[in-house]
């Protein structure tokens, strides 16, 4: 799993982060990802990363403030042009059907895909056979979702010297097997999945909030996840400030980190009053606080690695 980060300013774009948002790039075969916020531009973005827009199949939209979705009809409109572009699910809060309806209405633009918009609420929004995707409500001036990516259970490795030992031929029987099915070999043999595979491995967390104040949700979300990603909007020492409109200081962040247990914490969302040298100090001096912090940029991407 990789996540590309495609926007990492607050508010309004600068000269070196567009505004929020954030790619979530699922594990093969299916090689298909999912966005976090489409701020203005992100498709502009997508165009210099591997992303396609038909590999696109679930966006989710942490609160309806212009920085996170202004980027949304442009990138729904392009998408048409994509060959292979299939069914998308849109998920958000209230308000988003009438936004998207109201935008295509007015300006008379068409998809040649099915759109389902999901105007949701906490709990579990949406789950397959790769992912659960759970939201709560986070504290911001306006409704703001974060969400919770738990991939599914992985199944353990085959015992290749003892499938040889069996007999069972290479073939079909090793992926029922994989899949936690028995099998019966042309001698009448029963092999069982429990004896030849072995445990299951937990799948990865990624917790994804939006804005925020520092509130339990985080937490909650955040509990003991692989990776947290956490607006950090204004300095530590800024706690008043970034009360009042709705966001949190690095040290918050770093402190939201540390109470949930994460076992890495990546910040974004940065007043475009700081700059490159400025950030960098900034999580310098929270580190004491939580360890494995560290900033996103536009474009930066990470490797998930798979919990042991």
């Amino acid at each position: 799993m990789q996540l590309t980060f495609l926007g990492t300013g607050a508010g309004r774009p600068s000269k070196t982060r567009n505004v929020t948002s954030v790619a979530l790039a699922l594990a093969e075969p299916h090689n298909g990802f999912m966005l976090f916020d489409v701020g203005e531009a992100t498709q502009h973005r997508l165009l210099g990363s591997k992303l396609k827009l038909n590999k696109l199949d679930r966006i989710f939209i942490t609160h309806m403030h212009g920085d996170h979705l202004y980027g949304l009809p442009g990138l729904l409109s392009s998408r048409t042009y994509f060959e292979g572009a299939s069914k998308l699910g849109l998920y958000g809060p209230k308000g988003l059907r009438s936004y998207i309806e109201g935008v295509f209405e007015h300006s008379g633009a068409h998809l040649n895909y099915e759109l389902e918009i999901n105007e949701i609420e906490a709990g579990v929004i949406y789950e397959d056979h790769r992912v659960r995707i759970v939201a709560a409500e986070l504290e911001h001036r306006v409704p703001c979702f974060g969400y919770r990516i738990v991939e599914q259970p992985q199944p353990g490795p085959l015992d290749l010297a003892k499938l040889i030992a069996l007999g069972v031929p290479l073939g079909p029987m090793y992926g029922k097997l994989k899949r936690g099915e028995d099998v019966t070999l042309p001698d009448g043999q029963t092999i069982r999945s429990l004896d030849v595979v072995g445990p299951s491995a937990t799948g990865r967390v990624i917790t994804i909030l939006g804005d925020t104040c520092p509130c339990d949700n985080a937490v909650l979300l955040g509990q003991d996840a692989d990776l947290l990603v956490h607006e950090a909007t204004f300095a530590t020492g800024m706690e008043e400030k970034a009360a009042t409109y709705g966001h949190s200081t690095f040290l918050q962040a770093a402190q939201i980190a540390a109470k949930a247990n994460a076992k890495r914490l990546v910040v974004t969302h940065f007043s475009s009053r700081y700059h490159e040298d400025d950030i960098a100090k900034l999580i310098e001096e929270v580190q004491t606080t939580f360890a494995s912090i560290e900033a996103a940029y536009d474009d930066k991407v990470l490797e998930i690695s798979k919990s042991r």
